[in-house]
Parts: structure tokens; sequence; C-alpha cells
């Protein structure tokens, strides 16, 4: 019995320093991520709406605010990242690699792709309200 406890303590040792290896990949991940969805924002902004909609701006305001809120995501989303480890360390019963892996991508790039809907947001406007 002594030796069952041990190894589940170990395993759940095993769990929690293989996803604390993984937050830094994923912060950068949502880092970079956006970065680009700014850039693709502010390049459809300026080409699709700023042209027909002339309250459209990106001030160094806009800018800094933008890059508060997205921090305060980032924060959000670390709190998902949490989710993950609870699944891998409630629903991964043989302790499989393959299992926690898969659980890591699936949140990784939903939360990469998630703030790229802003960008794709500008184009479904342009094409519902200005597009003729």
């Amino acid at each position: 019995m002594e030796f069952m406890n041990l190894q589940f303590r170990n395993n759940q040792l095993q769990i929690q320093k293989w996803w604390s290896e993984k937050r830094f990949i994923y912060n950068g991940g949502l880092f970079i991520s956006g970065i680009f969805e700014f850039i693709l924002y502010a390049i459809l902004g300026i080409l699709l709406i700023a042209p027909i909609d002339y309250d459209f701006e990106i001030t160094l305001f806009t800018m800094v605010f933008q890059g508060f809120g997205y921090l305060l995501m980032m924060l959000f989303a670390n709190l998902f990242f949490n989710l993950g480890y609870s699944v891998d360390k409630y629903f991964n019963l043989e302790n499989s690699e393959n299992f926690r892996k898969n659980v890591f991508n699936l949140g990784f790039w939903f939360s990469v792709l998630l703030p790229f809907l802003v960008p794709l947001n500008i184009v479904i406007i342009y094409l519902l309200n200005y597009y003729k």
C-alpha cells in the first residue's frame, strides 16, 4: 500500500512538472500570436475599414490600451492552462504521454488561434456592411 501511495505521488509530481515546463511555450505562443493578430488587425483595419469609416483609428493610446487588455487576457488564458493540468491529473488514468500531449496541443492551438477572431471580425464587418 505504501508503495502504491509513493508511486501515485511520483506520478502527480511528474504530471505537475511536465505541465509547468510547458507553460513557457504556452505563454510564448500567446505573446507571438497577439503580436501577429494586432499587425493583421491594423493592416485589415487600415485597408478595409478606414477608407469607409473615418472613425477607425489606431493611435498610441489604443495600442497601449489593447496591449494591456491582451496581457489581462493572457492571465485569464493561464487559468485555462491549469485546466489542462486538471484534465490530465483526473482523466489520464494510464499516465499516457500521448494523452498529455494531445490535451496540451488542443489547448495551445485553441488559445493561439482565438485572438485571430478579431481580424476575422473586421473582414466580416467589411463584407456585411461595406462591400458592394
